[in-house]
């Protein structure tokens, strides 16, 4: 059995603590909880240390490790469930005495001798400003808990001992014009809840986990105008938060799906501003991908497409295909021919049989057929309608790898997606047994 070793306090042998050195912090402990807690770490691992906090906490912690090590260790240990998850790198502040805990405690060579302890000094309050109190609560250990919860929606979240002898979770500091502006956006979409409060930071008392300032944006003196709610719409889609039909209404799902963007970016408080910037990072997106018009001769199909990563290949019959340029992962067929519901379905079975969308999951409506499937390889989607006595639409091929760019290209091809001259190659609909496309 291992022999157990309590504390060796700071007239013992201690650690200096260097400048560039990281800790990670696991747990805190005051007055006599401290040697016990400090004795079940050591028995687990063999770089415990202790070092003093304000009002006579002590932190327990594994260390030294420079800070990649830290980094690296703290998540390795967190994902096998040896420390508690709400466990933080830190980097000790200069003069602080890392104290070694175990059989391994030792001096370092050089290390100087710490000075006469000094009284406790009082923990210090939280910078200026206002702050949300997101949660209240009366045990430290309860605490804690909570804190590492609400890390998870808002990782700037700090811990404070309240003037009543409560915890509280604080989120701050912001100026009151901007916290009362996010805290109404942020009970409107429950994301705290309905007794969450703006306070001062003199009302707050000590700092016990010390958070960081947000960096929300402060509100618009005047609401902007809302962009064109089609344009609204398709950005939202864009964005992954809409799935409901381009109306340019504003209804429920599209009002649900504004207040989810402004939850997930946090850009402004004002939907008017926050949809124009959204529409703004679709524009740049754009832009990056190569997304250009292709007006398609064969077909006389024209359609937003990532033209950087296609080359025209050939024509077969009612297909225009565009393969793969400079090995992207990408290929696109347009398909056009005279008829109805039936030769659109015809096509459906064509794309899958051909492997464009592999174990592809159907959904058929009158005028309209969607196909979706993927294999490790690569993502299909067919989108095809009946317009005009025409059945016609596109495959998009893309790497598995990027099923975010996938789905958001798919969206713009289906947007765009239009007739812009006669089809110059109109034929009956090719057999299965044409050549796969290998993009």
């Amino acid at each position: 059995m291992r022999r157990w070793v309590f504390l060796v306090m700071a007239a013992g042998l201690p650690m200096a603590a260097w400048a560039q050195d990281a800790v990670i912090r696991i747990e805190s402990k005051r007055d006599a909880e401290v040697s016990e807690a400090a004795a079940r770490w050591a028995s687990q691992f063999d770089d415990v240390v202790t070092f003093p906090l304000p009002r006579g906490w002590t932190a327990i912690a594994i260390g030294p490790l420079s800070p990649e090590e830290a980094g690296k260790r703290i998540g390795a240990l967190k994902e096998a469930r040896q420390i508690p998850l709400d466990s933080f790198v830190t980097v000790p502040e200069e003069g602080v005495v890392l104290t070694p805990v175990g059989e391994a405690a030792t001096p370092v060579a050089g290390t100087p001798q710490p000075a006469a302890p000094q009284p406790d000094l009082p923990a210090p309050g939280p910078a200026p400003g206002a702050y949300l109190r997101l949660q209240s609560v009366q045990a430290r250990s309860e605490a804690d808990a909570a804190l590492a919860e609400w890390r998870r929606t808002f990782p700037e979240a700090g811990l404070a001992e309240l003037p009543n002898g409560w915890f509280g979770v604080v989120l701050g500091p912001v100026d009151r014009a901007t916290a009362d502006a996010w805290l109404r956006v942020f009970k409107d979409g429950d994301v705290v809840p309905d007794d969450a409060f703006v306070s001062d930071a003199a009302e707050l008392g000590a700092v016990i986990e010390a958070g960081k300032a947000p960096g929300f944006p402060a509100p618009p003196a005047a609401p902007a105008e809302m962009p064109p709610m089609d344009q609204v719409q398709r950005a939202l889609r864009w964005a992954g938060v809409y799935g409901g039909e381009i109306d340019g209404k504003t209804g429920p799902r599209t009002r649900d799906a504004i207040q989810a963007e402004i939850l997930a970016e946090r850009l402004s408080t004002d939907p008017g501003t926050a949809m124009a910037e959204l529409i703004a990072r679709r524009d740049a997106w754009r832009t990056e991908v190569g997304l250009t018009t292709l007006d398609d001769p064969a077909t006389g199909l024209s359609v937003m497409a990532p033209m950087d990563r296609l080359a025209f290949d050939r024509t077969e019959r009612a297909l225009s295909i565009y393969g793969p340029r400079d090995n992207s992962g990408a290929a696109l067929i347009l398909f056009s021919q005279p008829g109805g519901q039936q030769e659109l379905l015809d096509l459906s079975g064509l794309v899958t049989a051909l492997g464009w969308v592999p174990q592809p999951v159907r959904s058929i409506k009158p005028g309209h057929v969607l196909l979706e499937g993927a294999n490790d390889a690569h993502i299909g989607r067919a989108e095809g309608w009946v317009r005009d006595g025409r059945a016609e639409g596109f495959v998009l091929i893309w790497p598995a790898a990027d099923a975010k760019g996938q789905a958001r290209i798919a969206a713009e091809m289906s947007d765009s997606f239009a007739r812009k001259a006669p089809a110059a190659n109109d034929a009956p609909a090719p057999d299965a047994e044409s050549a796969p496309l290998r993009p």
